[in-house]
């Protein structure tokens, strides 16, 4: 969704005004738009976003307004642990968008990041387990438990008329048991996951409970990685082999060539939830790509931040940087704007062009890609592991685009 521009000033403004009259800071709050009140809670910075939450009037119908990726940030920013009451409040997308960003580490599953997001999730409601697992894939839910659990399955008395339960077994339904592969192990979440799927949603259970015993775990976890890339591109993250590509190198002779077609800025992007004035402030080290905004219209500074955020978002993805951290995102833009600008200096240099003349004419995943050739070895992220996909434009020779 887009949202109003907003600055961190008005979220500060208000947390000062609450300092001295907290109903007077509600109601000056309460007198804006939901939509509004979303953005105010977006844009306050991360260590004061929970008093901001406490200032809404009404949560639960402004929570679900705040975007998915900005959710898991703001559950980040408050610790899981005190945040499980955002949960209930939350909508299905938002929730699945926490585990996609937050439970993995490049393409593997973090399971002790799993195990604090399902542990903030079973400390909520069954409703909202319930409402939350039906959303995930089932074999997220699969290979949470086969990380916890073996499985048995009773056979009928023909069968085995001598079979007991395994030591220390447990079972919800007479039929599948299940026994921690550690002792030590803590399965309350787990049971809490399992009782309320049981009781409101058998066929979900019965479907995850058998896949612990009888499908592969490769496979889960390769079709789990599958149906969470498509979540991810959804939400602005490529795969990162396509990520990788901001990275591709450039003959020295074609590094300050112009595109053909031009102008390239997008016009047609929604709003961002950010204004002209949260430009960093004019100084004599000021980066380039923003020397160049400032010279831009309103509109084309719009485009520029939506480039800039989706360059962001590929270096972020690049750079294996963890997705639900916070601090993520805010990194991979100083990095894309610390090349950027390298980059649209060399080429207005090089073509007898004012900044924003190149900033007009040359995309932004461009000009990252001049800077990231003009020093490889200091731009490239570490370890470097190069895909070779035999794509020579993402290698090396596309043209100027």
């Amino acid at each position: 969704m887009a949202l109003s521009p907003s600055s961190p000033r008005e979220a500060r403004s208000l947390l000062q005004l609450a300092r001295t009259d907290k109903r007077a800071a509600e109601r000056e709050l309460g007198a804006l738009t939901q939509e509004r009140q979303a953005d105010l809670v977006c844009s306050a910075p991360l260590s004061i976003r929970r008093q901001m939450l406490e200032l809404l009037p009404e949560p639960e119908s402004v929570i679900p307004l705040i975007p998915e990726a900005e959710f898991c940030y703001l559950c980040r920013s408050i610790g899981l642990a005190d945040a499980n009451w955002l949960l209930p409040m939350a909508t299905e997308d938002q929730i699945v968008a926490c585990f996609d960003l937050d439970a993995w580490r490049g393409f593997q599953l973090d399971t002790a990041r799993l195990d604090d997001w399902m542990a903030a999730l079973t400390s909520t409601d069954n409703e909202t387990v319930v409402r939350a697992a039906q959303s995930f894939d089932p074999e997220l839910i699969v290979i949470y438990l086969r990380t916890h659990v073996d499985v048995s399955i009773k056979p009928s008395e023909q069968d085995n008329p001598d079979w007991s339960p395994p030591d220390r077994s447990q079972t919800l339904e007479g039929q599948f048991y299940f026994v921690a592969k550690d002792p030590k192990d803590d399965l309350a979440p787990m049971l809490v996951l399992l009782h309320a799927l049981f009781q409101g949603d058998y066929w979900l259970y019965f479907r995850v409970i058998q896949a612990v015993r009888e499908e592969l775990g490769p496979e889960n976890e390769e079709w789990a990685l599958r149906w969470r890339t498509g979540r991810l591109e959804d939400l602005g993250f490529p795969p990162w082999d396509e990520a990788m590509r901001v990275y591709g190198f450039l003959r020295p002779d074609r590094l300050a060539e112009l595109p053909k077609d031009s102008p390239t800025l997008d016009f047609e992007s929604g709003s961002l939830p950010i204004e002209v004035s949260g430009l960093p402030g004019a100084a004599e080290d000021e980066r380039a790509l923003f020397r160049a905004t400032r010279e831009l219209d309103a509109k084309e500074r719009s485009s520029v931040f939506h480039a800039l955020i989706t360059l962001a978002n590929r270096v972020a993805v690049a750079d294996r940087m963890e997705l639900g951290d916070p601090e993520s995102l805010p990194t991979a833009i100083d990095k894309a704007t610390r090349l950027a600008s390298n980059g649209l200096e060399f080429i207005a240099a090089e073509n007898g062009l004012t900044l924003e003349q190149a900033m007009r004419i040359v995309p932004l995943e461009r000009l990252f890609r001049v800077g990231t050739n003009l020093d490889r070895e200091a731009s490239l992220p570490t370890p470097i592991p190069l895909p070779d996909d035999g794509d020579d434009d993402a290698g090396d020779e596309g043209p100027a685009a």
